[in-house]
């Protein structure tokens, strides 16, 4: 199932919606209509768990030819947003998580050589949440190193405490993309949530596909351009530490609870690692896309106090 949330005007309210073809089904005034009522919700359909998605699936098999007048809207007519716009918790950030990553990093943002023994993990604050075609901002004042990251989000579907690799993946919920950006010049005595917390710095969306539908996430290609020119592109199974692995590592020692996400890292082809060093200013573009998932296009704008916005190429 891919779920999406929305918007059919700029003034109405987010609406949970499944994603048909190049339909969007409102998924709660379909269940209205049949008497079952479901959230209207991404979070709160989330907690439903299982049952949830059960009913939500007998719903789109009764009505797969039938639907009732008002509850479908064209794709091109409706706004989506982030499918969570407002996550509850900070999001988890890996860092170094590709081999290649881990290499190019050393050379240009003074990480260490070795591949790390454990998951690095950092945060990044709902704040920085955005949806599909939102604009990332750049504020001159504070950064002329903002860079790019597209990675595999995973969405947590029920509590995980102290869980093992083995069952770990039983905990997702779905996945989704994100794109991680990073003012790698905000760094503040090695620590990364100034550098990669700011405002609109995790573009997310544009679906999140339940578990169900994804064999094995660790098979999944996974793109980036920025004006059109391919920076990125790598496979998720060439991740240090898998899907499975992330989970059981943080919920040794934080829970995981339903609606946590986790963006699970970066292949190489970054800005920072390049040379020379490139970086994205106000007026690019950045298009990401993540095979069975979907794509992300968002612009950067300039914002803040300087009208030049650092364009200084």
């Amino acid at each position: 199932m891919r779920l999406v949330t929305y918007r059919t005007d700029v003034s109405a309210p987010a609406i949970l919606g499944v994603l048909v073809g190049d339909q969007v089904i409102d998924l709660h005034a379909l269940s209205t209509h049949a008497g079952e009522p479901l959230p209207d919700s991404m979070l709160a359909f989330i907690d439903l768990g299982r049952p949830g998605l059960q009913a939500a699936y007998r719903l789109l098999a009764r009505y797969e030819h039938d639907l009732p007048a008002g509850v479908s809207h064209g794709l091109s007519t409706v706004k989506l947003l982030a499918p969570i716009p407002r996550p509850r918790k900070n999001i988890f950030g890996i860092g170094l998580n590709y081999v290649e990553h881990v290499a190019e990093s050393s050379e240009s943002l003074d990480t260490a050589k070795e591949l790390p023994k454990e998951p690095v993990i950092f945060s990044k604050p709902p704040t920085t949440v955005i949806g599909p075609g939102d604009a990332i901002e750049h504020n001159a004042a504070i950064t002329h190193q903002l860079d790019w990251e597209v990675e595999l989000a995973v969405i947590i579907g029920t509590t995980a405490k102290r869980t093992h690799a083995e069952h770990a993946l039983k905990h997702v919920f779905g996945y989704s993309l994100m794109i991680d950006m990073s003012a790698r010049d905000c760094r503040r005595a090695g620590q990364w949530i100034y550098s990669k917390g700011q405002d609109t710095y995790a573009p997310f969306g544009p679906v999140i596909v339940t578990a169900d539908e994804i064999d094995n996430p660790q098979s999944l290609d996974l793109s980036l351009k920025v004006n059109g020119v391919i920076k990125q592109s790598s496979n998720t199974r060439h991740m240090l530490f898998d899907v499975a692995t992330l989970i059981a590592d943080i919920s040794k020692g934080i829970t995981l609870e339903p609606g946590d996400i986790i963006a699970t890292g970066t292949p190489e082809g970054v800005g920072a690692g390049r040379t020379p060093q490139e970086w994205v200013w106000p007026g690019d573009i950045i298009e990401a896309q993540i095979e069975q998932i979907g794509y992300l296009r968002n612009p950067v704008v300039a914002v803040g106090n300087d009208p030049r916005a650092g364009r200084d190429r």
